[in-house]
């Protein structure tokens, strides 16, 4: 899929759920991945499983922290070829009830930390004259849902930044695109069923019905290594004129 192997790729909050799934499906295809992730020990256990990685303890809503990582695995490697911005959390809070603290944690986490690692790999990628940034948003940055507020606020900002990326990095060899994953098979998925059941006043399996897979056409989770097989192809020599886009990958929504 690509000519050029041992790539150096970067892939926020892999050290589970979808951003094990991209770590993995990177490895697959002989790359090197530096997993970043708020928990060093998480990071460095999942590096062990996956093999060709290695991890990293950085918060992604903290500059230095993530130029600290950045400039570090520069030293190691060389340079960045490959940034994927996974990282995520979900609070579920009707908007009035919304607290002020889980808003701001929602956004610093998927909005301002994808800027931040953006902000930090464009220098080594323009030097090199080629890279490949892939921002995971959701379905829900197109498409809102209800108590998800902040969610989808950052999820819906994701598709901004990168649009605005896009067109600044175009000349330079470097693509940004965005990923819009539907319901994924995750322990995030898994975590927020009861409280939107009790939010609604039904049962988890109903809130699934309604909230997840209501208004997929597929009827069913989606595998996580999907996510990662699309993230690859964004990455690969195949996609270098693809930028500026946001692929669904939901299952039919």
């Amino acid at each position: 899929m690509t000519t050029q192997k041992d790539r150096t790729v970067i892939v926020t909050g892999a050290a589970q759920g979808i951003g094990f799934a991209i770590a993995q499906s990177f490895i697959d295809n002989g790359d090197f991945v530096a997993i970043f992730d708020l928990n060093l020990e998480a990071a460095e256990e999942a590096a062990t499983k996956l093999g060709h990685a290695k991890g990293f303890q950085v918060n992604v809503a903290n500059e230095e922290s993530v130029k600290t990582a950045i400039d570090q695995l520069i030293a190691e490697r060389g340079t960045v070829d490959v940034l994927v911005n996974n990282a995520g959390l979900q609070y579920i809070s009707p908007v009035e009830d919304f607290p002020v603290e889980k808003w701001d944690l929602l956004n610093d986490v998927m909005l301002k930390g994808p800027f931040l690692t953006i902000k930090h790999v464009i220098p080594t990628m323009k030097k090199q004259q080629k890279g490949r940034i892939i921002n995971i948003s959701s379905a829900h940055g197109r498409m809102p849902d209800a108590y998800k507020s902040a969610y989808c606020a950052a999820k819906y900002g994701v598709v901004g930044l990168s649009d605005v990326t896009a067109l600044e990095t175009a000349k330079h060899g470097i693509t940004c695109n965005v990923i819009m994953p539907g319901p994924v098979r995750t322990e995030l998925i898994e975590k927020q069923l009861p409280k939107l059941a009790e939010q609604d006043g039904t049962t988890v399996e109903e809130a699934l019905n309604h909230h997840i897979l209501g208004k997929q056409w597929m009827k069913r989770l989606l595998e996580p290594s999907e996510i990662g097989a699309t993230a690859v192809f964004l990455a690969s020599d195949g996609a270098a004129a693809i930028t500026g886009e946001s692929i669904g990958v939901t299952g039919g929504a």
